[in-house]
């Protein structure tokens, strides 16, 4: 399978991340792309570099004034008086009825809606080199691949069209799909990572040119726990075409297989001509963030599953942290896809 990644991912190397009260280093480490590249090269894929475009692919799905606070806040932060080494709200406004700030810590609460997306001196760069991964694969897919791989970091199924969350700044995903739009009229995303895509829901939520289905843990008690219930279904005419499946805490394969039917059946009376998979990982029973139990075969099952849909398809690299398993589960989708591809 044909491989887009950039090295630039490594800039970005976010240290503040707190639990329960508790200041962690970020489970979205660098580490976790050069895993997965060791990976995919040692199981004999191609990798390509991606195609330099600048802002203009993030700029079809997120909003000029968030572009511009995330290309300039690690600048202005570091001239503030006693500012720490990365960009970290400490307010965050109930947006009803509020306004935009001007303070740049009121304008880091209002585009940062946790925690857990610190902004570091190249944060930027690293992000918009994902979307260039990103475009650079739909527009394969566009000229005739039947599909290909974007090795994206940082993630990015969290971030809406203004905000930034749960490790992700720019939506891949989303910038992949409107990429495809350009050509198709209808395209469907499937969201496999254990955590609900709320960004790529919110920036599809009240359109029907693009279905957005999203299989993940129960956010009752889990993240991003304000999206991603079964009741969220779209709004105005984009109602009908957002489908949330979510799991108890701890389903195996069985259960998140089953859901992965109900999506898939979904996806084919939807009848898009074009996929992208949100592929997190992080579902997985080794994963430290510890929300599903998936196995190496449940993924290989998965995505076999997926490619007989027979769709042109765009894989977008989600979550998925260090555990021992990261870069085998990889190996195991890859080539349960191909398998279904009848590779």
């Amino acid at each position: 399978m044909k491989i887009v990644y950039s090295e630039k991912h490594a800039q970005h190397d976010p240290q503040h991340f707190v639990v329960r009260g508790t200041k962690l280093r970020s489970a979205e480490q660098p580490e976790r792309a050069t895993r997965l590249l060791g990976a995919a090269t040692e199981a004999g894929h191609t990798i390509l570099p991606p195609k330099s475009y600048g802002p203009a692919p993030a700029a079809t799905v997120h909003t000029p004034e968030y572009l511009d606070f995330l290309q300039t806040a690690a600048r202005e932060w570091a001239k503030l008086p006693g500012a720490g080494p990365e960009v970290v709200p400490n307010v965050h406004p109930a947006r009803a009825h509020a306004s935009y700030p001007k303070a740049l810590a009121g304008r880091a609460g209002w585009h940062q809606v946790d925690t857990g997306c610190p902004i570091g001196p190249h944060t930027w760069d690293a992000a918009l080199a994902a979307t260039e991964v990103a475009a650079t694969v739909a527009d394969m897919v566009l000229a005739g691949e039947n599909h290909a791989y974007a090795l994206c970091r940082p993630p990015g199924h969290h971030a809406y069209a203004d905000m930034a969350g749960g490790f992700c700044f720019l939506n891949n995903t989303a910038v992949a799909a409107q990429r495809l739009r350009g050509k198709h009229e209808r395209v469907a995303i499937l969201d496999v990572d254990v955590h609900h895509g709320n960004g790529t829901q919110g920036i599809f939520y009240e359109r029907d040119d693009v279905l957005t289905v999203s299989i993940h843990a129960d956010p009752d008690h889990y993240y991003p726990f304000f999206w991603g219930h079964a009741h969220e279904r779209g709004a105005g005419k984009g109602e009908g075409f957002n489908l949330n499946l979510p799991l108890p805490l701890g389903s195996p394969d069985a259960p998140w297989l089953e859901a992965g039917d109900k999506a898939l059946a979904r996806i084919h009376d939807f009848q898009p001509t074009a996929l992208v998979v949100a592929l997190g990982l992080d579902a997985s029973e080794s994963d430290p963030l510890q929300g599903l139990k998936v196995t190496g075969a449940g993924f290989h099952a998965m995505a076999e599953k997926i490619a007989r849909l027979g769709l042109p398809t765009v894989l977008v690299q989600e979550g998925g942290y260090l555990g021992d398993d990261l870069g085998r589960n990889l190996v195991q989708f890859l080539a349960g896809f191909e398998k279904g591809r009848g590779a």
